[in-house]
């Protein structure tokens, strides 16, 4: 019991020495202005740099983050009272949650926030400004069509009856590492009947747990991976190569809105409701659909039916994800399925 406590520690252990992954620079004007996102700034750079032209006055910091560094770094800006980013935008919104009940974030409300479902917003502190859905992706090179699993009764159907096929060569966020990657776990652990049976079934063939989006399409494109479980389509449609075909699963797809929190004592907390409008609006929506950011859920587009859409909800139910003892033993159970990218 005294090695299980240390261990769940040491995994629920803060993330020391926490850094930004990328920077860029949008804007030259004399107002600083500091965004912190998890989202790869090659895909939102239209959007800044649109959002810069529209603020001349304003000089754009935008740092790229791994959603747990992110989360770590945004927490003890609030519990330490130190100066915060202007904006924080994420993927792993059970995290953003959390930080808004902790009362780290400050209000904002207009017409466009009012607009949002209740499900993309919580106590005018957090709003969710994208659609994206979890998605199979597969190698189309290496694949037929007619072998690619649409569900994951399918997908487990597959891994039984030709383990060699697969073995090593389906990849999946290391729930570790990636917040979002933890957050369609838990999801898929309230959701699947199925969430048992695709661990062990990604245990037999060897699965491999990696860091992040990015990461996991460039596997499939090159050939690395066969299929990709649960990734983020937008990232899949950001790449932009035809070697990578996505099914939304037919058994229930996760549709994920990134959340957009103004940090409580944000110095230009104006501007960051200025720039929370602006991705709600019309041009922005257009710019950030056509980065794969915003997808039409609507059966016509995807034949996707409303009972299989599951959206991820803005809601005190995320908090539950976060709990200490919930999640340590996801991440054990986790760490005993997979195998991480690049070993044996």
């Amino acid at each position: 019991m005294k090695r299980l406590v240390a261990l769940f520690a040491l995994l629920l252990a803060p993330a020391t020495g926490a850094a930004q992954e990328a920077t860029a620079q949008f804007g030259a004007g004399e107002t600083p202005f500091l965004i912190r996102s998890t989202t790869d700034i090659g895909i939102i750079r239209p959007v800044m740099e649109r959002f810069a032209a529209l603020s001349p006055e304003l000089a754009i910091r935008y740092e790229q983050w791994g959603s747990n560094d992110l989360f770590e770094i945004s927490r003890a800006d609030c519990q330490e009272g130190r100066p915060p980013a202007d904006a924080v935008l994420s993927s792993a919104v059970q995290q953003m949650v959390w930080l808004v009940n902790a009362a780290c974030a400050a209000p904002h409300r207009s017409e466009a926030t009012a607009a949002l479902p209740a499900s993309r917003r919580w106590r005018d502190e957090l709003w969710g400004v994208t659609t994206e859905p979890a998605v199979i992706a597969y190698n189309a090179e290496l694949l037929d069509a007619e072998d690619v699993p649409r569900s994951r009764f399918a997908l487990l159907d597959a891994l039984r009856e030709r383990p060699g096929t697969f073995r090593g060569r389906i990849a999946t966020y290391d729930i570790a590492e990636s917040g979002l990657g933890y957050l369609f776990a838990y999801s898929d652990s309230l959701e699947a009947t199925t969430f048992g049976a695709l661990l062990e079934g990604f245990s037999r063939v060897d699965a491999v747990a990696t860091c992040c989006s990015a990461e996991i399409i460039s596997g499939v494109a090159e050939g690395r991976y066969l299929i990709a479980y649960n990734v983020l389509g937008s990232y899949v449609a950001s790449a932009g190569t035809p070697k990578v075909g996505v099914v939304l699963p037919e058994d229930y797809t996760l549709v994920l809105s990134r959340g957009y929190m103004i940090p409580r004592g944000a110095a230009q907390a104006g501007a960051s409701a200025r720039l929370l409008d602006f991705l709600l609006g019309a041009e922005a929506q257009s710019l950030l659909a056509s980065a794969g950011l915003v997808i039409d859920m609507d059966a016509e587009e995807t034949g996707l039916p409303s009972s299989a859409r599951r959206f991820i909800p803005l809601s005190p139910v995320l908090l539950v994800a976060r709990d200490p003892n919930r999640r340590a033993l996801m991440l054990q159970v986790w760490s005993e399925s997979f195998r991480p990218a690049g070993t044996p």
